[in-house]
């Protein structure tokens, strides 16, 4: 042990960590093949199931091509009745079940026929045509003897099986149940019930029959469907032929059907096998290292209104490749190997504990300091950032003032004599009078566009309040943009201080401006609204959204500079939006304390109005 190297030196059987490590290993070890096997047995479960149910369709759509046959046969006699054995002959060779029908044994019909009907209808069946255009036999109805009803076969194909002609269904006892329960109910029904001569071990045989009814005769009720009873359309079918090939199409070998009709039959017997595709031996049971030692799975099938069970069961080994068997032990080995690989670099690790607590220590007090120099960095800048907005604002102010003092009333005084000289000069001096009314526009044009610069600068409507100069920049928004821009005023007029006052209106100059130049939108929705502590609004337009990236665009400093103002109010700022859904700016300020203003309403509106006129 002295001779390993110094990371695995703690596995060493002197040492507690082997000891720790080995079961730790062990144990990891085992959680991964159990975790391999049962995700390779569910896989294999959920191919077996599927397998299943595809073989379950298949018999669903053989035995519906089946009972097709009945019906199409059923729609022959009601749409050409009365029909021929000639006709009927024709049809069955015309539909060949001998190739696409290969489990049919045999297509009947037997005709109803009442004690007062039988000579007539013996001497109709005595001149009637055999079924391959041959000369009329004698026709004789068995067993003798005279009863009340009659369901006398008349057809019946392949041509072999005549010797059932003449046969009178409903002497059995059982079957007379089953035609009388066929006639009134109108519906495809089976007895469940093997018929004998196509059954014997593992080998059945069944029928389906369904009523004829006159064409020409109502059939809603059950006593207008005794009266319009004619005869019924028979099939027997063996369902070995049925279930031929289902298995075999599964891509598993030595898979086991058995179906079962669950069900009673006429005889009163339940639960009886009709098909086992290995015969009646059990499986041999077999160990296997996985959850199961088969899969097996029952499904639900609608034979007519009689359940049948199809159970598909295989042996587990069948399910898996060579790779699966032998998965889950790779899966354990590497687990533990892993483990105990990991194990050994965290020891390794934890050998060094104390130094690395010392030197996180360390590195934890230097950057605690300069997280407080940073943090105090950050205050000044944000401080000087306050300082500079109010310097700019107060420049802004300032220019505007002179502005308006200075060239705006240079600007009114020459307005004033340009006026004077256009009006003197209007009727003896027509050219000179062209001159002066151009000079007149052109300073007008000049006086419009120093009032615009004045209110970019600082508007005089803030003075007024910032409801006030909300709804003015919304008015100027609507007239130069056209676009539709509702104002939603829920403030109350309430008295803020002229730094927030003023942040809170460049916000949502930026606001604007942002919608104009990027959103593209159609309609623009502000509102200002105040609780008890907070005032709130929100920008939100119906445009194209901000892209992914957008609110971190390189050469962007709108939303950096809406946010940077309000956190000097020590505000909120928010920005929901969706691509194509429009973006919606949330602002809100605490509300200090601030002179009221001694303007009302009234009175911003008419100083607007001055405004438009005069600087």
């Amino acid at each position: 042990m002295r001779n390993l190297p110094p990371r695995f030196r703690a596995l060493s059987l002197k040492r507690p960590a082997f000891w720790v490590s080995m079961p730790l290993s062990l144990g990891v070890g085992f959680g991964f093949y159990l975790a391999t096997a049962s995700s390779i047995h569910t896989d294999a479960t959920q191919r077996f199931n599927g397998h299943a149910q595809t073989a379950r369709n298949t018999i669903v759509a053989r035995v519906k091509s089946y009972t097709d046959v009945v019906r199409s046969t059923a729609a022959l006699f009601q749409s050409n009745y009365p029909l021929s054995r000639l006709q009927f002959h024709r049809y069955v060779n015309g539909i060949g079940i001998e190739k696409h029908f290969p489990a049919i044994e045999g297509i009947n019909y037997a005709e109803f026929v009442t004690d007062a009907q039988r000579p007539e209808f013996e001497r109709r069946m005595a001149s009637e045509p055999m079924a391959d255009g041959s000369a009329p036999q004698p026709f004789v109805i068995s067993p003798p003897g005279r009863r009340e009803n009659y369901n006398i076969m008349t057809m019946i194909e392949p041509i072999h099986l005549g010797n059932a002609m003449g046969r009178d269904m409903t002497s059995i006892p059982y079957l007379y149940e089953q035609h009388m329960r066929n006639r009134d109910s109108g519906l495809l029904t089976s007895s469940g019930r093997p018929i004998d001569s196509l059954s014997g071990p593992n080998r059945t045989g069944l029928a389906m029959r369904l009523a004829i009814y006159h064409p020409d005769k109502p059939t809603a009720t059950v006593e207008q469907r005794r009266a319009a009873f004619i005869g019924s359309v028979g099939l027997a079918f063996s369902v070995n032929k049925l279930m031929t090939g289902v298995i075999d199409e599964m891509p598993v070998k030595n898979a086991r059907m058995i179906l079962v009709d669950r069900a009673l039959g006429i005889d009163r017997v339940g639960s009886r096998v009709l098909f086992d595709s290995t015969g009646s031996a059990p499986p041999k049971p077999q160990r296997f290292w996985l959850a199961a030692n088969r899969f097996s799975r029952t499904l639900p099938i609608d034979f007519n209104g009689r359940q049948w069970d199809a159970t598909f069961s295989v042996d587990a080994r069948e399910m898996y490749s060579g790779f699966e068997e032998f998965a889950p032990w790779l899966a354990m080995m590497a687990g533990s190997v892993s483990t105990l690989l990991f194990y050994a670099l965290f020891h390794t690790l934890t050998s060094s504990r104390a130094r690395a607590i010392k030197l996180a220590k360390v590195m934890t007090r230097e950057l605690r300091e300069s997280q407080a120099k940073l943090q105090m960095s950050h205050q000044n800048l944000r401080r000087l950032a306050a300082h500079a907005d109010q310097i700019k604002e107060g420049e802004r102010k300032r220019i505007a003032r002179e502005i308006h003092d200075d060239l705006g009333q240079n600007l009114l005084a020459l307005r004033i004599d340009a006026d004077m000289l256009s009006t003197r000069t209007r009727v003896n001096h027509p050219r000179l009078h062209h001159r002066a009314s151009a000079t007149l526009a052109h300073i007008d044009t000049t006086i419009k566009s120093v009032r615009q610069i004045i209110n970019d600068l600082r508007p005089n409507v803030l003075d007024l309040g910032l409801s006030a100069a909300v709804e003015w920049q919304i008015g100027e928004f609507r007239r130069r943009t056209g676009i539709d821009c509702e104002l939603v005023d829920e403030s109350n007029d309430v008295a803020l201080d002229e730094q927030a006052a003023i942040a809170f209106f460049r916000i949502l100059q930026e606001s604007l401006s942002n919608i104009v130049r990027h959103a593209h939108a159609s309609r623009v929705k502000v509102v200002l609204s105040s609780r008890s502590t907070t005032l709130a609004m929100t920008v939100s337009d119906n445009g194209v959204g901000l892209g992914q990236g957008g609110r971190s665009k390189v050469g962007s400093f709108g939303l950096v500079g809406i946010e940077e103002r309000i956190s000097i109010l020590d505000g909120t700022f928010s920005i929901l939006s969706k691509t194509g859904e429009g973006t919606t700016v949330s602002v809100s300020v605490p509300i200090t304390t601030a002179p009221p203003t001694a303007v009302a309403p009234a009175a911003a509106k008419s100083t607007q109005r001055a405004n438009s006129e005069v600087f």
